[in-house]
């Protein structure tokens, strides 16, 4: 049977249940909400205030020091470059922003990067026979006084409403020399040669 809501004056506004069997109960919220939000459902009938693809919350990292490895074939957590976030629903997704500058020993070392969530990288490359998966470019220079950046944008969907980490690790990716972050290889101490910052920026994102 519909329920009729009369207007105050004329009219009025039906409201129907769909023509199928079994019942279904929807729980309003409290509140009036505010304005531009929707109705959302969280799939067993309770209703909720939205305002989908706002930010919720932002967690920033800038790192203004110098890291640098010699250690060939791994990835490695980049000191002081991680942000951690509480999703405040499963449902919500995190927007990520990652830009490492940094260089390896001249026409000797490439630099690698990727992005990762706790323990899991990604953002990363389709699996082909046994290259490596990577999130960014790789910084390869030809010169000692020299230093690039690579930068990661990515939407995740963490499923979770606990503490997540990301981070960005860096690889070297050729034996015999050093990968350099925030600095060139010759890190020489002029007006012309600058140290650079790296960052990461995580984002909620309501869905």
């Amino acid at each position: 049977m519909p329920v009729r809501l009369n207007g105050s004056t004329s009219g009025y506004t039906e409201l129907s249940a769909p023509a199928v069997a079994g019942s279904n109960t929807l729980t309003l919220p409290t509140g009036n909400g505010t304005s531009g939000q929707f109705l959302q459902t969280n799939g067993s009938g309770a209703l909720s205030w939205a305002g989908g693809g706002k930010i919720l919350q932002v967690v920033s990292t800038t790192k203004t020091d110098t890291f640098s490895s010699a250690t060939t074939g791994s990835w490695l957590d980049v000191t002081g470059l991680s942000a951690n976030i509480t999703p405040s629903t499963s449902s919500n997704k995190i927007l990520i922003f990652g830009r490492i500058t940094g260089a390896g020993t001249n026409a000797v070392t490439r630099m690698q990067m990727r992005l990762v969530r706790d323990t899991t990288a990604i953002s990363i490359g389709d699996a082909a026979s046994n290259r490596l998966q990577v999130s960014g470019n790789e910084l390869y220079t030809t010169d000692t006084d020299m230093y690039l950046g690579s930068t990661i944008f990515f939407l995740d969907s963490p499923a979770t409403s606990s503490q997540v980490t990301y981070k960005l690790q860096v690889r070297n990716g050729d034996s015999g020399g050093t990968i350099y972050v925030n600095r060139s290889a010759g890190d020489a101490d002029t007006a012309l040669r600058p140290r650079g910052t790296s960052s990461i920026t995580v984002m909620e994102v309501a869905a």
